[in-house]
């Protein structure tokens, strides 16, 4: 396969996941609902903690950082933290208690009734991911799941944004269209009813 062949071949691998998400209105209802729950959140004064592992963390960072700062317009921030940025914190918990517990125990101490969260795990059973959505649900804290084809994910959360995809490249591509839908959505309603 030359160059030219292997780009091709993998820009439309994602165009075909994109163009399931664009056929299914059950998946875009769930993205709405989850935009949904995130305004209502935000109105009542509350805030959106958002977590994932490697790719899905550096996501995590990108959606807070875009509803913080901003997204398409200047106007105030939103409250937004990605749980994956601190090192003390996670270095702690992952030697005290375990790597399955790093966003659990930040939604214990950071998280209240009211807040969301928002797990990222292409394959749905990241075990840190799964404790975070047990302990949400102790806390009052709605979760959203942003997810690929299956996993205990789907089950655990509030609502389970699943792309229809194995591949972790492609779901990955589709998490951050679907974060960026929510960020945009959220912020126009938010400031401009």
């Amino acid at each position: 396969m030359d160059h030219l062949e292997y780009f091709r071949k993998n820009i439309t691998a994602s165009i075909e996941v994109k163009r399931a998400l664009l056929d299914s209105e059950e998946i875009q209802e769930k993205i709405y609902a989850a935009a949904e729950i995130c305004l209502h959140a935000l109105r009542e004064g509350n805030k959106i903690m958002i977590a994932g592992n490697g790719g899905s963390a550096a996501d995590a960072q990108h959606i807070a950082g875009e509803l913080v700062s901003r997204f398409e317009f200047n106007r105030p921030g939103l409250p937004a933290i990605a749980l994956t940025t601190d090192t003390s914190i996670l270095t702690a918990v992952g030697n005290d208690y375990g790597f399955e517990y790093l966003f659990a125990r930040q939604l214990e101490a950071l998280g209240n009734d009211g807040d969301v969260f928002i797990g990222i795990s292409t394959s749905g059973n990241s075990p840190n991911i799964l404790a975070s959505m047990e302990t949400a649900k102790t806390r009052g804290i709605r979760s959203i799941a942003l997810g690929g084809d299956g996993g205990r994910m789907q089950t655990l959360a509030d609502i389970c944004i699943s792309v229809p995809s194995s591949h972790t490249p492609r779901i990955q591509e589709s998490h951050i269209l679907i974060g960026h839908m929510l960020c945009g959505y959220v912020e126009e309603r938010f400031f401009h009813g």
